[in-house]
Protein backbone atom coordinates (compact mmCIF):
# COMPACT_ATOMS: atom_id res chain seq x y z
CA UNK A 1 0.00 0.00 0.00
CA UNK A 2 1.08 3.75 -0.45
CA UNK A 3 0.54 4.38 3.46
CA UNK A 4 -0.18 2.61 6.52
CA UNK A 5 -2.87 4.54 8.36
CA UNK A 6 -5.33 2.53 10.05
CA UNK A 7 -6.97 3.50 13.71
CA UNK A 8 -7.92 0.72 15.84
CA UNK A 9 -10.59 1.27 18.69
CA UNK A 10 -13.90 -0.44 19.77
CA UNK A 11 -17.17 0.60 19.04
CA UNK A 12 -19.56 2.97 21.36
CA UNK A 13 -23.08 3.24 20.63
CA UNK A 14 -23.19 5.87 18.25
CA UNK A 15 -26.10 4.56 16.50
CA UNK A 16 -28.20 7.08 14.11
CA UNK A 17 -31.22 4.94 14.06
CA UNK A 18 -32.80 1.52 14.00
CA UNK A 19 -31.45 -0.62 11.38
CA UNK A 20 -33.03 -3.59 9.68
CA UNK A 21 -31.40 -6.93 10.55
CA UNK A 22 -28.76 -8.63 8.55
CA UNK A 23 -29.32 -11.91 8.98
CA UNK A 24 -26.62 -14.05 9.38
CA UNK A 25 -27.02 -17.88 7.50
CA UNK A 26 -24.97 -19.75 9.66
CA UNK A 27 -24.78 -22.88 8.08
CA UNK A 28 -23.39 -21.27 4.77
CA UNK A 29 -20.48 -20.27 6.82
CA UNK A 30 -19.83 -23.42 7.99
CA UNK A 31 -19.22 -24.41 4.50
CA UNK A 32 -17.04 -21.16 4.14
CA UNK A 33 -15.22 -22.21 7.27
CA UNK A 34 -14.78 -26.10 6.15
CA UNK A 35 -13.08 -24.72 2.75
CA UNK A 36 -11.30 -22.09 3.51
CA UNK A 37 -9.42 -24.04 6.56
CA UNK A 38 -9.49 -27.71 5.79
CA UNK A 39 -9.00 -27.13 1.53
CA UNK A 40 -7.25 -23.78 1.54
CA UNK A 41 -5.10 -22.93 -2.01
CA UNK A 42 -4.31 -19.47 -0.67
CA UNK A 43 -0.36 -20.18 0.07
CA UNK A 44 -0.64 -21.54 -3.38
CA UNK A 45 -1.49 -18.71 -4.98
CA UNK A 46 0.38 -16.61 -2.56
CA UNK A 47 3.77 -18.39 -3.77
CA UNK A 48 2.97 -18.23 -7.30
CA UNK A 49 2.46 -14.27 -6.82
CA UNK A 50 5.67 -13.87 -5.17
CA UNK A 51 8.41 -17.15 -5.67
CA UNK A 52 7.59 -17.11 -8.95
CA UNK A 53 6.82 -14.00 -10.98
CA UNK A 54 8.43 -11.83 -8.36
CA UNK A 55 7.99 -8.20 -7.76
CA UNK A 56 5.13 -6.24 -9.95
CA UNK A 57 5.66 -3.16 -11.09
CA UNK A 58 3.03 -1.54 -12.85
CA UNK A 59 3.23 -1.90 -16.36
CA UNK A 60 6.82 -4.54 -16.41
CA UNK A 61 6.95 -7.70 -17.67
CA UNK A 62 6.33 -9.33 -14.16
CA UNK A 63 2.90 -7.23 -13.62
CA UNK A 64 1.64 -8.40 -17.46
CA UNK A 65 2.53 -12.30 -16.20
CA UNK A 66 1.11 -11.78 -13.31
CA UNK A 67 -2.24 -9.91 -15.19
CA UNK A 68 -2.50 -13.44 -17.34
CA UNK A 69 -2.05 -15.74 -14.52
CA UNK A 70 -4.63 -13.97 -12.31
CA UNK A 71 -7.56 -14.05 -15.20
CA UNK A 72 -6.70 -17.38 -15.85
CA UNK A 73 -6.81 -18.75 -11.75
CA UNK A 74 -10.46 -17.02 -11.91
CA UNK A 75 -11.34 -18.75 -15.41
CA UNK A 76 -9.89 -22.72 -14.06
CA UNK A 77 -12.21 -21.82 -10.86
CA UNK A 78 -15.48 -21.14 -13.02
CA UNK A 79 -15.51 -17.38 -12.48
CA UNK A 80 -17.51 -15.24 -15.16
CA UNK A 81 -17.05 -12.05 -17.39
CA UNK A 82 -13.09 -12.43 -16.54
CA UNK A 83 -11.46 -9.43 -17.77
CA UNK A 84 -8.91 -6.56 -17.73
CA UNK A 85 -9.85 -3.32 -17.62
CA UNK A 86 -7.48 -0.42 -18.57
CA UNK A 87 -6.53 2.47 -18.12
CA UNK A 88 -3.76 4.86 -19.06
CA UNK A 89 -0.48 4.83 -16.60
CA UNK A 90 2.83 5.40 -18.57
CA UNK A 91 6.05 3.49 -18.84
CA UNK A 92 6.49 -0.03 -17.51
CA UNK A 93 10.04 0.04 -16.08
CA UNK A 94 11.98 -3.28 -14.65
CA UNK A 95 15.81 -3.27 -13.13
CA UNK A 96 18.26 -5.99 -14.56
CA UNK A 97 21.19 -5.60 -12.35
CA UNK A 98 22.51 -3.10 -10.40
CA UNK A 99 25.82 -2.53 -8.21
CA UNK A 100 27.66 0.06 -5.68
CA UNK A 101 31.48 -0.16 -4.92
CA UNK A 102 33.27 3.00 -2.46
CA UNK A 103 36.68 2.32 -4.16
CA UNK A 104 38.68 4.89 -1.84
CA UNK A 105 39.67 5.62 1.45
CA UNK A 106 38.99 1.51 1.06
CA UNK A 107 37.24 -0.87 -0.91
CA UNK A 108 34.15 -1.72 0.52
CA UNK A 109 31.08 -3.16 -1.67
CA UNK A 110 27.85 -1.42 -0.85
CA UNK A 111 24.14 -2.20 -0.52
CA UNK A 112 21.97 -0.72 -3.77
CA UNK A 113 19.21 -0.68 -5.30
CA UNK A 114 18.22 1.49 -8.75
CA UNK A 115 15.51 4.11 -8.24
CA UNK A 116 12.16 3.80 -9.93
CA UNK A 117 12.32 4.74 -13.38
CA UNK A 118 15.31 6.67 -13.42
CA UNK A 119 17.79 5.89 -16.23
CA UNK A 120 20.63 3.31 -16.72
CA UNK A 121 24.17 4.61 -15.96
CA UNK A 122 26.38 4.57 -18.76
CA UNK A 123 28.23 1.23 -17.58
CA UNK A 124 30.12 1.46 -14.75
CA UNK A 125 30.86 5.06 -13.57
CA UNK A 126 33.56 6.28 -11.04
CA UNK A 127 33.50 9.80 -8.76
CA UNK A 128 33.53 11.62 -5.86
CA UNK A 129 30.77 11.96 -3.77
CA UNK A 130 29.61 15.38 -2.83
CA UNK A 131 26.58 15.34 0.19
CA UNK A 132 24.08 17.97 -0.74
CA UNK A 133 21.19 17.06 1.01
CA UNK A 134 18.47 18.83 -1.38
CA UNK A 135 14.46 18.69 -0.38
CA UNK A 136 12.88 21.51 -2.69
CA UNK A 137 13.79 23.75 -5.63
CA UNK A 138 14.56 26.83 -3.19
CA UNK A 139 17.43 25.04 -2.04
CA UNK A 140 19.13 24.59 -5.79
CA UNK A 141 21.08 27.54 -5.54
CA UNK A 142 23.86 27.19 -3.10
CA UNK A 143 25.06 23.65 -5.25
CA UNK A 144 25.25 25.76 -8.65
CA UNK A 145 29.04 25.10 -10.40
CA UNK A 146 29.71 22.41 -7.58
CA UNK A 147 28.41 19.26 -9.13
CA UNK A 148 30.34 18.61 -12.02
CA UNK A 149 31.49 15.21 -12.58
CA UNK A 150 30.07 14.28 -8.69
CA UNK A 151 27.82 11.35 -7.32
CA UNK A 152 25.63 13.84 -5.08
CA UNK A 153 23.92 12.37 -2.03
CA UNK A 154 20.69 13.79 -1.75
CA UNK A 155 19.70 12.64 1.54
CA UNK A 156 20.80 14.82 4.89
CA UNK A 157 22.47 11.96 6.93
CA UNK A 158 20.94 11.65 10.22
CA UNK A 159 22.12 9.45 13.10
CA UNK A 160 20.24 5.95 13.10
CA UNK A 161 17.03 4.83 14.35
CA UNK A 162 18.08 2.07 16.89
CA UNK A 163 14.71 -0.14 17.22
CA UNK A 164 13.65 -0.06 20.97
CA UNK A 165 10.23 -1.45 20.46
CA UNK A 166 9.88 -4.81 18.97
CA UNK A 167 9.76 -5.52 15.27
CA UNK A 168 6.48 -8.18 15.21
CA UNK A 169 3.21 -7.46 16.76
CA UNK A 170 0.24 -8.43 17.23
CA UNK A 171 -2.96 -6.03 18.76
CA UNK A 172 -3.67 -7.03 22.27
CA UNK A 173 -7.09 -7.03 23.34
CA UNK A 174 -6.54 -4.41 25.70
CA UNK A 175 -5.77 -2.10 22.15
CA UNK A 176 -8.58 -3.25 20.56
CA UNK A 177 -11.07 -2.49 23.57
CA UNK A 178 -9.99 1.20 23.71
CA UNK A 179 -12.62 3.75 23.61
CA UNK A 180 -13.94 4.67 20.40
CA UNK A 181 -13.40 8.28 19.82
CA UNK A 182 -14.99 9.74 16.95
CA UNK A 183 -12.52 11.64 14.84
CA UNK A 184 -14.13 15.18 13.30
CA UNK A 185 -12.82 15.64 9.96
CA UNK A 186 -10.29 18.83 9.43
CA UNK A 187 -11.13 20.67 6.74
CA UNK A 188 -9.01 23.15 4.66
CA UNK A 189 -10.74 24.21 1.45
CA UNK A 190 -7.24 25.00 -0.23
CA UNK A 191 -5.31 21.89 1.17
CA UNK A 192 -6.52 19.52 -1.90
CA UNK A 193 -5.22 22.15 -4.37
CA UNK A 194 -2.01 22.44 -2.45
CA UNK A 195 -1.49 19.37 -2.46
CA UNK A 196 -1.82 19.37 -6.35
CA UNK A 197 0.14 21.68 -7.14
CA UNK A 198 3.34 19.88 -5.81
CA UNK A 199 3.01 16.26 -6.81
CA UNK A 200 6.31 13.96 -6.07
CA UNK A 201 7.38 13.81 -9.32
CA UNK A 202 7.00 17.49 -10.18
CA UNK A 203 9.68 17.78 -7.64
CA UNK A 204 11.48 14.94 -8.93
CA UNK A 205 11.96 15.58 -12.50
CA UNK A 206 12.71 19.83 -11.78
CA UNK A 207 15.55 18.10 -9.59
CA UNK A 208 16.38 15.75 -12.82
CA UNK A 209 16.41 18.53 -14.74
CA UNK A 210 19.07 21.02 -12.16
CA UNK A 211 21.20 17.81 -11.25
CA UNK A 212 21.74 17.47 -15.63
CA UNK A 213 22.41 21.43 -16.00
CA UNK A 214 25.31 21.17 -13.52
CA UNK A 215 26.71 17.88 -14.80
CA UNK A 216 26.38 15.53 -12.21
CA UNK A 217 26.95 12.06 -12.79
CA UNK A 218 24.82 10.46 -10.36
CA UNK A 219 22.38 10.75 -7.36
CA UNK A 220 21.75 8.72 -4.50
CA UNK A 221 19.76 8.84 -1.66
CA UNK A 222 19.80 6.83 2.08
CA UNK A 223 17.28 4.07 2.68
CA UNK A 224 14.66 5.49 5.08
CA UNK A 225 14.82 2.42 7.07
CA UNK A 226 17.90 0.94 9.00
CA UNK A 227 19.02 -2.92 9.23
CA UNK A 228 19.95 -2.98 5.50
CA UNK A 229 16.87 -2.26 3.69
CA UNK A 230 16.49 -1.05 0.33
CA UNK A 231 13.24 0.59 -1.29
CA UNK A 232 13.91 1.90 -4.36
CA UNK A 233 10.65 3.88 -5.39
CA UNK A 234 10.24 6.10 -7.47
CA UNK A 235 7.35 8.52 -9.45
CA UNK A 236 8.34 9.51 -12.61
CA UNK A 237 6.38 6.88 -14.32
CA UNK A 238 4.84 9.17 -16.83
CA UNK A 239 5.39 8.79 -20.87
CA UNK A 240 7.10 12.03 -21.69
CA UNK A 241 8.30 12.65 -18.38
CA UNK A 242 11.61 10.58 -17.93
CA UNK A 243 14.52 12.04 -15.46
CA UNK A 244 17.77 12.21 -17.68
CA UNK A 245 20.45 11.29 -14.50
CA UNK A 246 20.31 7.88 -13.06
CA UNK A 247 18.90 7.70 -9.07
CA UNK A 248 20.19 4.74 -6.58
CA UNK A 249 19.09 4.25 -2.83
CA UNK A 250 21.82 3.14 -0.50
CA UNK A 251 21.54 1.14 2.57
CA UNK A 252 21.21 3.31 5.28
CA UNK A 253 24.03 2.23 6.81
CA UNK A 254 26.48 2.31 3.92
CA UNK A 255 24.89 6.46 3.27
CA UNK A 256 25.94 7.02 6.44
CA UNK A 257 29.54 5.92 6.54
CA UNK A 258 29.97 8.02 3.16
CA UNK A 259 28.52 10.66 4.81
CA UNK A 260 31.23 10.57 7.59
CA UNK A 261 33.89 10.10 5.09
CA UNK A 262 32.81 12.94 3.05
CA UNK A 263 33.59 15.50 6.04
CA UNK A 264 37.39 14.03 6.60
CA UNK A 265 40.79 14.75 4.47
CA UNK A 266 39.89 11.48 2.27
CA UNK A 267 36.39 11.76 0.77
CA UNK A 268 35.52 8.84 -0.77
CA UNK A 269 35.10 7.92 -4.50
CA UNK A 270 32.53 5.26 -5.65
CA UNK A 271 31.89 2.60 -8.13
CA UNK A 272 28.10 2.62 -9.45
CA UNK A 273 26.50 0.62 -11.99
CA UNK A 274 22.77 0.53 -12.66
CA UNK A 275 21.20 -1.67 -15.87
CA UNK A 276 17.58 -1.01 -16.40
CA UNK A 277 14.61 -1.20 -19.21
CA UNK A 278 11.88 0.62 -20.14
CA UNK A 279 8.70 -1.07 -21.68
CA UNK A 280 6.63 1.52 -23.90
CA UNK A 281 4.62 -1.04 -25.76
CA UNK A 282 1.54 -0.34 -23.73
CA UNK A 283 1.78 2.72 -21.82
CA UNK A 284 -2.24 1.27 -20.45
CA UNK A 285 -2.25 -0.26 -16.52
CA UNK A 286 -4.98 -2.97 -16.19
CA UNK A 287 -7.56 -4.02 -13.20
CA UNK A 288 -8.32 -7.45 -13.54
CA UNK A 289 -12.40 -8.42 -12.54
CA UNK A 290 -13.76 -11.21 -12.12
CA UNK A 291 -17.56 -11.83 -11.19
CA UNK A 292 -20.17 -14.41 -10.01
CA UNK A 293 -23.50 -13.26 -11.22
CA UNK A 294 -26.32 -12.26 -8.76
CA UNK A 295 -29.55 -14.03 -9.42
CA UNK A 296 -31.38 -11.25 -8.25
CA UNK A 297 -31.55 -7.44 -7.45
CA UNK A 298 -30.53 -6.67 -11.36
CA UNK A 299 -27.56 -4.64 -11.76
CA UNK A 300 -26.12 -4.92 -8.11
CA UNK A 301 -22.97 -5.75 -7.17
CA UNK A 302 -20.27 -5.88 -3.83
CA UNK A 303 -17.38 -6.06 -4.48
CA UNK A 304 -13.65 -7.41 -2.96
CA UNK A 305 -10.30 -5.64 -3.89
CA UNK A 306 -6.44 -5.68 -3.27
CA UNK A 307 -3.80 -4.48 -5.43
CA UNK A 308 -1.57 -6.56 -7.19
CA UNK A 309 1.26 -4.35 -8.22
CA UNK A 310 4.06 -3.70 -5.80
CA UNK A 311 7.49 -2.74 -5.07
CA UNK A 312 10.49 -4.45 -6.97
CA UNK A 313 13.14 -4.34 -3.97
CA UNK A 314 12.15 -7.84 -3.64
CA UNK A 315 8.58 -10.09 -4.27
CA UNK A 316 5.75 -7.95 -2.95
CA UNK A 317 4.45 -10.91 -0.71
CA UNK A 318 2.98 -8.48 2.52
CA UNK A 319 2.18 -5.40 0.46
CA UNK A 320 0.42 -6.84 -1.48
CA UNK A 321 0.42 -10.53 -2.84
CA UNK A 322 -1.17 -11.70 0.63
CA UNK A 323 -4.36 -9.17 0.05
CA UNK A 324 -4.41 -10.30 -3.56
CA UNK A 325 -4.16 -14.04 -2.75
CA UNK A 326 -6.88 -13.57 0.36
CA UNK A 327 -9.11 -12.00 -3.05
CA UNK A 328 -8.45 -14.58 -4.95
CA UNK A 329 -9.12 -17.05 -2.05
CA UNK A 330 -12.17 -15.62 -1.57
CA UNK A 331 -13.45 -15.92 -4.71
CA UNK A 332 -12.25 -19.81 -5.43
CA UNK A 333 -13.87 -20.50 -1.50
CA UNK A 334 -17.11 -19.06 -3.11
CA UNK A 335 -17.42 -20.98 -6.67
CA UNK A 336 -16.45 -23.96 -4.69
CA UNK A 337 -19.41 -23.77 -2.59
CA UNK A 338 -21.91 -23.04 -5.59
CA UNK A 339 -23.15 -20.20 -4.10
CA UNK A 340 -25.79 -18.61 -6.13
CA UNK A 341 -26.36 -14.92 -4.66
CA UNK A 342 -28.53 -12.72 -4.76
CA UNK A 343 -26.25 -10.12 -5.89
CA UNK A 344 -23.53 -10.14 -8.03
CA UNK A 345 -19.75 -10.44 -6.55
CA UNK A 346 -17.21 -8.77 -7.94
CA UNK A 347 -13.00 -9.51 -7.46
CA UNK A 348 -10.85 -6.80 -7.87
CA UNK A 349 -7.17 -6.96 -8.53
CA UNK A 350 -5.77 -3.14 -9.00
CA UNK A 351 -3.12 -2.05 -10.59
CA UNK A 352 -1.13 1.29 -10.17
CA UNK A 353 -1.91 1.36 -6.24
CA UNK A 354 1.77 1.98 -5.21
CA UNK A 355 1.85 5.12 -7.66
CA UNK A 356 -1.52 6.66 -6.28
CA UNK A 357 -3.91 4.68 -6.12
CA UNK A 358 -4.26 4.85 -9.83
CA UNK A 359 -6.41 1.74 -10.67
CA UNK A 360 -9.30 1.88 -8.76
CA UNK A 361 -9.72 5.50 -8.89
CA UNK A 362 -9.67 4.80 -12.70
CA UNK A 363 -12.35 2.53 -11.93
CA UNK A 364 -14.41 4.66 -9.44
CA UNK A 365 -13.97 7.36 -12.41
CA UNK A 366 -15.54 5.16 -14.74
CA UNK A 367 -17.82 3.28 -13.09
CA UNK A 368 -19.14 5.09 -10.28
CA UNK A 369 -18.74 8.94 -10.40
CA UNK A 370 -16.29 11.42 -11.59
CA UNK A 371 -15.65 15.27 -10.49
CA UNK A 372 -15.93 18.55 -12.55
CA UNK A 373 -13.35 19.26 -14.39
CA UNK A 374 -10.85 22.49 -13.01
CA UNK A 375 -11.59 25.67 -14.18
CA UNK A 376 -7.48 26.44 -13.87
CA UNK A 377 -5.52 25.59 -17.06
CA UNK A 378 -2.81 24.79 -15.15
CA UNK A 379 -4.27 22.70 -13.01
CA UNK A 380 -6.49 20.65 -15.24
CA UNK A 381 -3.64 20.15 -16.99
CA UNK A 382 -2.43 17.60 -14.23
CA UNK A 383 -3.03 13.56 -13.84
CA UNK A 384 -6.75 12.90 -12.85
CA UNK A 385 -5.45 11.33 -9.18
CA UNK A 386 -3.46 14.68 -8.37
CA UNK A 387 -6.26 17.17 -8.67
CA UNK A 388 -8.71 15.00 -8.09
CA UNK A 389 -9.82 15.76 -3.98
CA UNK A 390 -9.67 19.25 -5.25
CA UNK A 391 -12.43 19.25 -7.75
CA UNK A 392 -16.58 19.94 -7.15
CA UNK A 393 -18.71 18.77 -7.12
CA UNK A 394 -18.70 15.33 -7.41
CA UNK A 395 -21.04 13.66 -10.57
CA UNK A 396 -22.32 10.23 -9.76
CA UNK A 397 -22.77 8.45 -12.86
CA UNK A 398 -25.50 5.88 -14.05
CA UNK A 399 -24.16 2.84 -12.14
CA UNK A 400 -23.53 5.08 -8.53
CA UNK A 401 -25.70 3.08 -6.49
CA UNK A 402 -25.42 -0.32 -7.95
CA UNK A 403 -21.77 -0.80 -6.00
CA UNK A 404 -23.56 -2.08 -2.54
CA UNK A 405 -20.05 -2.53 -0.39
CA UNK A 406 -16.43 -2.55 -1.27
CA UNK A 407 -14.22 -4.60 1.38
CA UNK A 408 -10.15 -3.96 0.65
CA UNK A 409 -7.39 -5.92 1.82
CA UNK A 410 -4.03 -4.18 1.95
CA UNK A 411 -2.58 -4.20 5.42
CA UNK A 412 0.04 -7.46 5.14
CA UNK A 413 -0.49 -10.54 6.03
CA UNK A 414 -2.42 -10.00 9.84
CA UNK A 415 -5.40 -11.91 10.71
CA UNK A 416 -8.30 -10.07 10.31
CA UNK A 417 -9.33 -8.40 14.29
CA UNK A 418 -12.27 -5.96 12.93
CA UNK A 419 -12.84 -3.66 10.44
CA UNK A 420 -13.32 0.26 10.00
CA UNK A 421 -16.87 1.52 9.51
CA UNK A 422 -15.32 4.64 8.22
CA UNK A 423 -17.37 6.97 10.16
CA UNK A 424 -20.81 5.14 9.35
CA UNK A 425 -22.77 4.83 12.32
CA UNK A 426 -25.26 3.36 10.69
CA UNK A 427 -23.02 0.43 9.32
CA UNK A 428 -21.81 -0.51 12.61
CA UNK A 429 -24.56 -2.90 14.13
CA UNK A 430 -24.65 -4.91 10.44
CA UNK A 431 -20.57 -5.08 10.92
CA UNK A 432 -21.10 -6.54 14.46
CA UNK A 433 -23.61 -8.82 13.10
CA UNK A 434 -21.59 -10.34 10.49
CA UNK A 435 -18.39 -10.23 12.50
CA UNK A 436 -20.05 -12.45 15.53
CA UNK A 437 -19.44 -15.72 14.01
CA UNK A 438 -15.34 -14.95 14.33
CA UNK A 439 -15.05 -13.74 17.72
CA UNK A 440 -13.33 -17.27 18.48
CA UNK A 441 -10.86 -16.28 15.60
CA UNK A 442 -10.44 -12.98 17.17
CA UNK A 443 -12.40 -11.15 14.85
CA UNK A 444 -14.66 -8.88 16.68
CA UNK A 445 -14.19 -5.41 16.72
CA UNK A 446 -15.74 -2.49 14.42
CA UNK A 447 -14.13 0.80 14.68
CA UNK A 448 -15.72 4.12 13.40
CA UNK A 449 -12.36 5.62 12.69
CA UNK A 450 -11.71 6.18 8.72
CA UNK A 451 -8.37 4.01 7.16
CA UNK A 452 -6.34 5.46 4.46
CA UNK A 453 -3.89 5.21 1.81
CA UNK A 454 -5.48 2.25 -0.16
CA UNK A 455 -8.10 1.78 -2.74
CA UNK A 456 -10.84 1.82 -0.75
CA UNK A 457 -10.39 5.70 -0.24
CA UNK A 458 -11.47 6.72 -3.30
CA UNK A 459 -15.09 5.47 -3.32
CA UNK A 460 -15.49 6.59 0.25
CA UNK A 461 -14.51 10.25 -1.27
CA UNK A 462 -17.48 9.71 -3.52
CA UNK A 463 -20.15 8.30 -1.04
CA UNK A 464 -19.74 5.16 -2.01
CA UNK A 465 -20.06 2.14 1.03
CA UNK A 466 -15.94 1.42 0.57
CA UNK A 467 -13.91 -0.42 3.88
CA UNK A 468 -10.40 -2.11 4.79
CA UNK A 469 -10.44 -4.74 7.52
CA UNK A 470 -8.44 -3.99 10.83
CA UNK A 471 -5.69 -6.56 10.55
CA UNK A 472 -2.72 -7.00 13.07
CA UNK A 473 0.21 -5.86 11.96
CA UNK A 474 3.19 -8.05 12.58
CA UNK A 475 5.89 -6.47 10.99
CA UNK A 476 4.20 -4.83 8.47
CA UNK A 477 5.43 -1.46 9.45
CA UNK A 478 8.53 -2.01 10.82
CA UNK A 479 10.48 -3.61 8.34
CA UNK A 480 8.48 -5.30 5.27
CA UNK A 481 6.38 -2.59 3.97
CA UNK A 482 8.32 -1.73 0.29
CA UNK A 483 11.33 -3.13 1.62
CA UNK A 484 14.21 -5.45 -0.19
CA UNK A 485 13.17 -8.85 2.34
CA UNK A 486 9.32 -8.45 1.36
CA UNK A 487 9.37 -12.38 0.90
CA UNK A 488 6.78 -15.42 0.75
CA UNK A 489 9.08 -16.34 4.01
CA UNK A 490 7.01 -13.77 5.83
CA UNK A 491 3.55 -14.16 5.28
CA UNK A 492 1.58 -16.31 7.92
CA UNK A 493 -0.29 -19.08 6.55
CA UNK A 494 -3.00 -19.66 9.47
CA UNK A 495 -3.53 -15.75 9.10
CA UNK A 496 -4.39 -15.78 5.85
CA UNK A 497 -6.35 -18.32 5.80
CA UNK A 498 -8.48 -16.63 8.25
CA UNK A 499 -8.95 -13.77 6.41
CA UNK A 500 -10.05 -15.08 3.75
CA UNK A 501 -12.47 -17.07 4.94
CA UNK A 502 -13.73 -13.99 6.85
CA UNK A 503 -14.10 -11.90 3.43
CA UNK A 504 -15.82 -14.74 1.63
CA UNK A 505 -18.58 -14.73 4.54
CA UNK A 506 -18.48 -10.97 4.31
CA UNK A 507 -19.30 -10.84 0.16
CA UNK A 508 -21.86 -13.75 0.49
CA UNK A 509 -23.48 -11.34 3.55
CA UNK A 510 -23.80 -8.43 1.91
CA UNK A 511 -24.88 -9.91 -1.29
CA UNK A 512 -27.82 -11.72 0.16
CA UNK A 513 -28.86 -9.09 2.17
CA UNK A 514 -32.29 -7.70 1.99
CA UNK A 515 -31.23 -4.15 2.20
CA UNK A 516 -27.71 -2.93 0.87
CA UNK A 517 -25.10 -1.48 3.71
CA UNK A 518 -26.24 2.10 4.76
CA UNK A 519 -24.76 4.91 2.49
CA UNK A 520 -23.31 8.31 3.69
CA UNK A 521 -24.36 10.91 2.04
CA UNK A 522 -22.86 12.57 -1.44
CA UNK A 523 -20.27 14.32 -0.32
CA UNK A 524 -20.30 18.10 -1.16
CA UNK A 525 -17.58 21.11 -0.70
CA UNK A 526 -16.67 21.23 2.86
CA UNK A 527 -16.55 24.17 5.15
CA UNK A 528 -13.25 25.38 6.34
CA UNK A 529 -13.19 23.72 10.32
CA UNK A 530 -11.20 27.32 10.89
CA UNK A 531 -12.91 29.84 8.82
CA UNK A 532 -10.54 32.71 10.65
CA UNK A 533 -7.34 30.42 9.48
CA UNK A 534 -4.90 32.46 7.32
CA UNK A 535 -4.15 31.24 3.37
CA UNK A 536 -1.53 29.75 2.15
CA UNK A 537 -0.56 27.29 4.99
CA UNK A 538 0.78 23.55 4.61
Amino acid sequence: MTRLLVAVSAIAVLVAGPVAAQPVDRLAINGIIDQGLNHSEVMQTAAYLTDRIGGRMTNSPQMREAEAWTQQRFRDWGLSNVRAEGFEFGRGWSIVRSSARMTAPRVLDLRVIPIAWTPSTDGVIRGEVVVAPITSAGQFEPWRGKLQGKIVMLSRPDTGSEPTEPAFRRWTDAELANPNTFVQPRNDPDAAERAARTGRADFALRLDAFLAEEGALAWVRMSPRDGGLLHGTGYTYRSGATPTVPGMELAAEDYRRLARLARTDTPPTLELMSEVRFHDDDVNAYNILADIPGTSRSGEYVMAGAHLDSWVASDGAVDNAAGSAVVMEAARILKALGVRPKRTIRFALWSGEEQGILGSLAYVDRHLATRAPMEDPAMASLPNGQTWRARWPIQPRPGYRNLVAYFNLDNGSGRIRGINAEGNVAAVPVFEQWLAPFASMGASTVSLRNSGGTDHVYMQSVGVPGYQFIQDPLDYGSRLHHTSIDSYDHLRPDDLRQAAVILASFLLNAANADEPLPRMPLPTRPTASDPFAWPGGD
